[in-house]
């Protein structure tokens, strides 16, 4: 007796919109390669404008994605990808091509800050599935971000921009500066995740001036903003530590003087 053939499942159909977030983030990383591109032919500002493009498709890819409802985890994986080429390999690459390669541990350095954002990749796609974080864990990020790192490596190299003086800063500072910058990423310290902060409504409008200033600025002059805008958030990370501890002090000893459940005495008995 012949059994009868596999029943063949058809492919869905799938919405476009399901494709907007991923095409988002394919070109996120099309942006990454491009700026490794413009390093090789010396042309820094164009390779780090390239990784500003990338940061800010990053930042557009999973807010299409929730508006749209349209997160997969096929996506998220993509995304994971897209952050280490664009974050990881090519500010590492830009660093050690403008200077650490005339030092004989700068490609060394290179190699560990693309390490560790790989590292740090994977430790947040871990925590994703964490249930025994507190509750007000999701407010911060356990150490750097990949864009925000990726603006951290490359600040000596964006302030060559404006001050001509820096592009004489000694090429084993620029390997040193990866090194830290690559640890500052997986450290455990907690930094703030900004877009799951929340204000006081009277804040609202001078958060609202703050950004306009911003935008002013970097119309007139961008790569001192983005310098700015950096170092603003390097001075922000003890801040994000000190409201961490105080939120976790809070947090645990409302849990100490929670009333704990006792079962009666023959239910003890019972489990004897």
């Amino acid at each position: 007796m012949t059994r009868p053939a596999p029943h063949r499942r058809r492919l869905r159909d799938i919405p476009v919109s399901f494709l907007v977030p991923n095409m988002i983030t394919v070109l996120s990383l099309c942006a990454g390669m491009t700026a490794i591109r413009f390093a090789l032919d010396g042309d820094w500002k164009f390779a780090a404008g390239a990784i500003a493009l990338a940061a800010v498709l990053d930042t557009l890819d999973g807010r299409v994605a929730r508006l749209l409802k349209a997160s997969t985890k096929f996506g998220a994986e993509l995304d994971s990808f897209a952050d280490f080429l664009a974050f990881g390999v090519a500010p590492a690459m830009l660093a050690y091509l403008w200077a650490a390669q005339d030092v004989s541990l700068g490609w060394a350095s290179a190699l560990f800050f693309a390490t560790c954002m790989a590292l740090r990749l994977a430790r947040f796609n871990i925590a994703l599935d964490d249930d025994d974080s507190p509750p007000f864990a999701a407010s911060y990020f356990k150490g750097t971000p990949a864009p925000a790192a990726a603006g951290i490596g490359l600040l000596p190299l964006l302030l060559s921009f404006e001050f001509a003086d820096v592009a004489a800063v000694p090429a084993g500072l620029v390997a040193v500066w990866l090194v830290l910058t690559g640890l500052l990423m997986i450290s455990p310290l907690p930094t703030y995740s900004f877009k799951r902060m929340t204000l006081r409504r009277r804040h609202a409008l001078f958060i609202l001036l703050a950004a306009v200033g911003v935008f002013v600025a970097a119309a007139a002059e961008p790569w001192l903003t983005l310098c700015g805008v950096i170092s603003v958030y390097l001075a922000s990370v003890p801040l994000s530590v000190l409201s961490y501890r105080r939120q976790e002090r809070a947090w645990r000893s409302g849990l100490d003087q929670a009333p704990v459940d006792r079962a009666p005495a023959s239910d003890l008995r019972r489990v004897k």
